[in-house]
């Protein structure tokens, strides 16, 4: 494939020949962290998200909603590309794509729309200026977002990024919910530091919920109703085991909600598998203008119309790794039935920050809790075991085995399934030019120091105390 070129990408596109005016309004808020379940519109009866509702209620819910990579960065930018992180060129966490490729604003801007991105839209302030964002800032409370949509010029359409930080650690509140009543998921080692901690997360959840009702309804007041596409979604899985950082579904399958009045049909549901490359091509769609070839993501537009009940046959999806803590690449290809992973070095220890940030708040407690109980707990050592090591293949059946429970790659009944699925994940690493990079020092399994628990920081040292009143961006 050829580099996506800014120039050339950029020389693609064309006005459509209907008026600015005639151009709907593009509202895409964006949660930090949130995995697909907790929220009601997905069958949570636990978190409680009355705006995620809302919108469901109003518009479409996606069922097979993914991410290209499960750490924020490499998320956010294939995101704002349309192309992969092998491609894009952010593939660790904490980096940023080329120079040379293009992102959504460049293109939106020649279909005549002001681009606005507020909150974590990219990676930081400074990668929302390298998005090339027409107005950018960190602040994202609803008072700032009103005052920018009461000041603009209201006679170029719009294209509005908001960005939360929530439900991304720490999770400082606790508000509302009853640890002892929490349902933990079946890869959970139950401890009271676990319940808590569940708690808080739900907490932030809720707090998301709010905000994005905030931005609905500065959006009803501000923009045009009728004609205003407004999404909701998150970049990758929560901040647990088996969730961020991993290819499982708890990492990599996220909410995705998409309310157009007129356009998209209220109360609907599609399990038409999209993925966030999707949607630069599906906006620039939306607005009229015309998808550009050479990318990886493909527009969805016929979905929320109605037109079409499928999208994509397959889900490709990596992960490369985030700062030294965590340095474990990995591959997978997901059908609508079946998943296959590429641990590529299974002689590393899976690490995260959960176990290896001595800062606290990033849920090191809850995870000295599972490790301590494994010492003594069979079904806990099992889980521990399975979080540090892992197999070079992994095989789901994914209407049987949801929560990918059981692997069946050894299974001499699915050997076929195997091969063909590893056959097309390594083809297609081999297209996307997939150099399976190592950023950092790997933790391996023969050090007994990798699979420990890193020691906490003491009470008021520089870490501990970051994030006050301002979330972290692990």
């Amino acid at each position: 494939m050829k580099p996506f070129i800014l120039a050339v990408i950029l020389s693609a596109f064309c006005l459509s020949p209907a008026s600015y005016s005639a151009q709907p309004s593009l509202v895409i808020f964006l949660a930090d962290d949130h995995g697909q379940l907790d929220s009601t519109p997905y069958g949570s009866k636990e978190v409680r998200t009355p705006n995620m509702q809302r919108l469901a209620d109003a518009g479409m819910t996606f069922t097979h909603a993914f991410i290209a990579s499960p750490s924020c960065a490499p998320s956010r930018a294939a995101m704002l590309t349309g192309l992969m992180p092998a491609r894009n060129g952010a593939e660790n966490n904490h980096t940023f794509k080329r120079d040379d490729v293009a992102s959504l604003p460049d293109v939106l801007r020649k279909l005549g729309y002001q681009t606005a991105a507020f909150g974590k839209v990219a990676h930081g302030g400074k990668d929302a200026q390298r998005h090339g964002f027409d107005v950018f800032d960190e602040q994202h409370d609803a008072a700032f977002v009103e005052r920018f949509l009461k000041e603009r010029d209201a006679s170029k359409p719009l294209c509005l990024f908001v960005g939360t930080h929530e439900p991304h650690v720490p999770w400082d509140k606790l508000e509302g919910y009853d640890p002892a009543k929490v349902t933990l998921p079946p890869k959970f080692v139950d401890t009271p530091e676990t319940r808590e901690s569940r708690a808080r997360y739900y907490t932030d959840v809720t707090t998301a919920d709010t905000q994005l009702g905030e931005v609905m309804d500065l959006a009803k007041k501000y923009l045009v109703p009728a004609n205003t596409l407004f999404l909701y979604t998150s970049d990758h899985g929560g901040q647990w085991p088996f969730g961020k950082w991993n290819l499982y579904d708890t990492g990599a399958r996220v909410p995705f909600l998409a309310a157009w009045p007129g356009v998209i049909k209220s109360g609907a549901r599609t399990d038409a598998m999209i993925q966030w490359i999707d949607l630069l091509p599906t906006l620039i769609d939306a607005a009229g203008g015309k998808v550009p070839e050479g990318i990886d993501g493909r527009s969805f537009l016929p979905v929320l119309r109605g037109e079409k009940s499928t999208h994509r046959e397959f889900i490709f999806t990596t992960h490369s790794g985030d700062g030294s803590m965590n340095v474990y690449p990995i591959r997978a290809i997901r059908t609508a039935d079946w998943k296959l992973i590429l641990n590529l070095h299974p002689e590393f220890a899976h690490t995260t920050h959960i176990d290896k940030s001595p800062n606290i708040r990033s849920g090191l407690p809850y995870w000295t809790s599972w490790f301590n109980k494994a010492q003594t707990d069979p079904e806990a050592t099992a889980i521990v075991k399975r979080y540090h090591e892992r197999p070079a293949v992994e095989l789901y059946d994914l209407r049987a085995d949801p929560a990918e429970q059981n692997n069946l790659a050894a299974d001499p009944a699915q050997s076929t399934r195997v091969k063909k699925l590893r056959e097309q994940l390594e083809a297609w690493m081999r297209e996307q030019g997939d150099k399976q990079t190592l950023f950092s020092e790997p933790h391996l399994l023969t050090d007994p120091a990798s699979t420990r628990p890193v020691a906490p920081e003491a009470p008021g040292t520089s870490s501990t105390k970051k994030g006050k009143g301002k979330k972290n961006t692990q």
